[in-house]
């Protein structure tokens, strides 16, 4: 069982993608906290097709500060950050959200957002990193309204996220200490 799970068990929507690194997890999980996770300019133009501008830099801390809240950490193996909104409208309709509201009632009209990263190591010696989006609307309206969102959305966001994994795999497997 993963945080994820303990965070946002039933859920509408996900997307989840995984890389292979050469590194074991607290390397990934430094890279994880200083990779430019905007490292391509495909990533760049998505984010700001989105509305979230252009940023010189996208870490890890980065998002944090622009919306997610950490929900959980086990350092070294998960981290779990969540975020409320109507994300379908333009402005986002961003909720502000944190730990005990999260585990509240989903306001009507809105969705709650649960995002993670997770090492886990393989028998080889590599380890495997996971991101996994979980998305749970709180009526049928809002269901609706993120699917047709997310049918635009999801192609771009499952994009970043492959791109994220690679710029953390890059910066994990970088020789040095």
């Amino acid at each position: 069982m993963t945080l994820l799970d303990d965070w946002l068990p039933a859920y509408d929507f996900s997307e989840q993608h995984r890389i292979v690194c050469h590194a074991d997890r607290a390397r990934i999980w430094t890279a994880l906290r200083e990779a430019d996770l905007a490292d391509s300019r495909v990533v760049r133009a998505l984010l700001a097709l989105r509305g979230l501008g252009s940023r010189p830099r996208l870490s890890l801390g980065a998002l944090i500060e622009g919306g997610f809240t950490v929900l959980a950490e086990a350092p070294g193996r998960e981290i779990v950050m969540g975020l409320a909104g109507r994300f379908w409208t333009p402005s986002g309709g961003r909720i502000a959200v944190d730990a005990a509201t999260f585990r509240g009632p989903i306001p009507p009209g809105t969705a709650r957002v649960a995002w993670n990263f997770l090492a886990e190591p393989r028998a080889d010696g590599t380890t495997e990193l996971v991101t996994e989006t979980r998305i749970a609307c709180a009526d049928a309206a809002s269901r609706r309204r993120f699917r047709v969102y997310w049918l635009f959305v999801r192609p771009g966001s499952g994009l970043i996220r492959r791109f994220m994994l690679r710029a953390v795999r890059a910066r994990a497997e970088r020789p040095g200490p």
